[in-house]
């Protein structure tokens, strides 16, 4: 039988503002079980709530986001083995996301599959990545 943990955040938390919007919609940002940690397809979104117009600053705050659910787990993004990106106007914004990208990701670099979707969440989301980390032997 595995053991099963769900991220909460601290309310606190200077990236995510606290859970609110994962209590509303009802999910965790992060599960680990079995090993492998599952992190929630994360947006551009600020902690006050709001979403820049630009893809490349929505794709910097995913990755801070993600780097923030990763540090609360004693993670970083070498660890992360597989990435799941989408966006909504993939042939404009891929070589400014790929950049953005590569402040964040240097090496060990994981499994990345790039998706091109009609829409998201909300209708000024122009990115979403989702992420999958393996947990370090403790």
């Amino acid at each position: 039988m595995s053991q099963i943990d769900r991220l909460r955040l601290p309310d606190d938390d200077p990236t995510f503002g606290g859970n609110r919007i994962f209590d509303l919609f009802q999910y965790s940002p992060a599960v680990t079980a079995n090993g492998m940690v599952f992190i929630a397809g994360q947006i551009g979104l600020r902690a006050d709530g709001t979403i820049p117009e630009s893809p490349s600053e929505q794709a910097d705050l995913a990755f801070q986001r993600i780097q923030s659910i990763l540090a609360h787990l004693g993670l970083d993004f070498t660890d992360l083995v597989e990435l799941v990106t989408y966006h909504v106007d993939v042939g404009a914004d891929l070589k400014d996301f790929r950049a953005v990208k590569e402040k964040y990701i240097r090496s060990d670099f994981p499994a990345w599959t790039i998706l091109g979707v009609a829409a998201l969440a909300r209708p000024e989301l122009a990115i979403e990545i989702k992420a999958v980390a393996a947990t370090r032997a403790r």
